[in-house]
């Protein structure tokens, strides 16, 4: 079986950046690797732009 043509000349997805926060279900936040809220770190917030979550959103019926 041949290469289809348009897939000689792909190269695979770079993996995505990690992220320095982990979702936290108690405190229902963000929270960074030392324990602080991930929305009042100043680095974080510039270098990923945003530390929101869809958990709070999935507890209304009309968010989709």
């Amino acid at each position: 079986m041949t290469t289809p043509f348009a897939l000689t000349y792909t190269t695979p997805r770079p993996p995505a950046p990690a992220t320095p926060f982990t979702y936290d279900a108690a405190r229902q936040m963000n929270i960074c690797a030392d324990g602080s809220p991930a929305a009042t770190n100043y680095p974080v917030l510039l270098s990923t732009s945003s530390t929101s979550s869809t958990a709070g959103s999935k507890t209304h019926n009309d968010d989709d």
